[in-house]
């Protein structure tokens, strides 16, 4: 069975009350696209059954250090919703991959993917919002596309991830090019920028140059 959604760091969670969220209806915009396209979801002929793919957005305040710019992702398993309220959405407020520990509150446990997109937040104080999705075509392609891609030996979620994270961003254009994909991630696809309309026209864009792609193989 293909792992899913499954959290691999330790994990300090406190419940707590939903918090507001600026730039929401923006953001759950993008969602509802993915969604409905499949790139977000739970289907039961897909990973296992598990809910995939999972957005966040950073919080103020912005001018913090690394291991500690706040964000708020989408909760672990909430892939079947259509659309998310605030109380989907929990709150990260550390993260370190040298000692494999996220510390988060909210009314639901963050994203069993939170420690990477963690460090995509420490590589540049500029980067506000992440889409995580699962795209088959953007995946398979992301060679021939000029996609950066992690090493296939890496697993999602982990402080090995946050390294290869981090190695991408000194060896690749990928600041540039603002999307990765996840070579030990079946599927998985990291798109990223400094609002939700930048991430989801990055994302887009090698969704169509991937069907493109698909077709041609």
């Amino acid at each position: 069975m293909q792992e899913e959604g499954v959290i691999k760091f330790a994990l300090e969670f406190n419940a707590a009350a939903p918090v507001s969220i600026p730039g929401l209806p923006e953001l759950n915009a993008w969602r509802r696209i993915l969604w409905r396209l499949g790139l977000i979801g739970q289907d039961s002929g897909r990973y296992g059954g598990y809910g995939f793919g999972n957005i966040s957005q950073r919080v103020e305040p912005y001018a913090a250090p690394e291991n500690r710019r706040r964000f708020v992702i989408s909760g672990s398993q909430t892939g079947h919703h259509a659309e998310l309220t605030e109380a989907d959405f929990a709150t990260v407020s550390e993260y370190d991959a040298k000692y494999n520990r996220v510390v988060a509150a909210g009314p639901i446990k963050p994203s069993s993917e939170s420690l990477t997109h963690g460090y995509v937040y420490n590589i540049n104080n500029e980067i506000r919002v992440i889409l995580h999705v699962h795209s088959p075509a953007i995946w398979r392609c992301a060679s021939m596309l000029g996609i950066p891609v992690t090493d296939k030996g890496v697993p999602y979620g982990t402080p090995e991830m946050a390294r290869e994270v981090e190695r991408l961003f000194r060896q690749t254009d990928l600041m540039e090019l603002r999307i990765f994909a996840m070579g030990g991630h079946e599927d998985g696809v990291i798109a990223f920028g400094s609002t939700a309309d930048e991430a989801g026209s990055v994302l887009m864009q090698a969704l169509a140059h991937g069907y493109t792609c698909e077709n041609n193989l």
